[in-house]
């Protein structure tokens, strides 16, 4: 047992497990002590974006912080660090030349915090995919879809993205009633599911009723907008709908639909 407790507390083996036991320990505060200090007494928006600066910052330091505890055990055990810094600098220039698009990668992810295009928890559109950004990194970003798919883009491929988490979001919908209702009775049906919804804050006070939008072949459309928090817009959208569909059923209003007439192939 002797033998065992004298093996076991040699400077080999006892000073490599500190120095890792401690490296992790001042990762996590460090972590904890940025993310409080940087996120205390800000609203949500700022919240998110630095959230997302934190996570960045966070890896890069761990990183830091383990690479220099690596280098001191290896110091421990007698290798020459030196040595390998000056290769590391020669593969990293060579490495560099031969990973182009990595080193896109990594300074659009800089660009992509620094000028704000998007923060985690921001929905976003690129190309013809939409979602929630669930993750960036120097490399690539993560954009998890509502119906759950998960896209990860290069960041190299995300300078024409659409956020539309950052401004108040507008819905605007055609709502297709029949001709022969009275046009005053259609706006005061649609002003008043407005109003309702207003007063439920569901929607902000600049949500209003626009007017007849256009003439089509069996309905006239009248157009309203609504503007909601950003994010909330698909509810929102459900929910009015829902709620002028009560109503032209409670004032007896009229919504055309197609109609199929079947007959026996007797003669008409």
């Amino acid at each position: 047992m002797k033998k065992f407790f004298d093996l076991l507390f040699k400077r080999q083996i006892i000073t490599p497990i500190l120095i890792f036991i401690i490296a992790i320990i001042f990762a996590k505060v460090t972590s904890f002590m940025i993310k409080k200090l940087f996120t205390r007494g800000k609203d949500s928006f700022e919240k998110k974006r630095r959230t997302t600066i934190i996570e960045l910052v966070t890896k890069v330091l761990n990183f830091f912080i383990y690479a220099i505890a690596i280098m001191m055990v290896l110091n421990i055990f007698g290798v020459d660090t030196n040595g390998i810094l000056a290769s590391l600098g020669i593969a990293g220039v060579v490495l560099g030349l031969a990973l182009q698009d990595t080193a896109q990668d990594l300074m659009s992810g800089i660009y992509i915090i620094l000028e704000n295009y998007y923060v985690i928890g921001d929905y976003i559109k690129i190309n013809n995919f939409e979602g929630y950004v669930t993750s960036i990194s120097l490399k690539s970003t993560k954009v998890r879809s509502t119906t759950g798919e998960v896209y990860i883009f290069s960041n190299r491929n995300m300078s024409s993205v659409v956020n539309l988490s950052q401004e108040d979001a507008g819905i605007f919908l055609e709502i297709p009633t029949a001709y022969e209702e009275k046009v005053e009775k259609i706006e005061t049906a649609l002003q008043e599911v407005i109003d309702q919804m207003k007063k439920e804050k569901m929607i902000f006070d600049n949500s209003s009723y626009l007017g007849v939008n256009s003439f089509a072949s069996s309905a006239i459309n009248y157009a309203i907008i609504l503007y909601c928090k950003s994010g909330t817009q698909w509810k929102v959208k459900r929910e009015a709908l829902k709620r002028i569909k009560e109503k032209y059923e409670d004032e007896d209003i009229k919504i055309p639909y197609d109609q199929i007439e079947v007959h026996n192939g007797k003669s008409i």
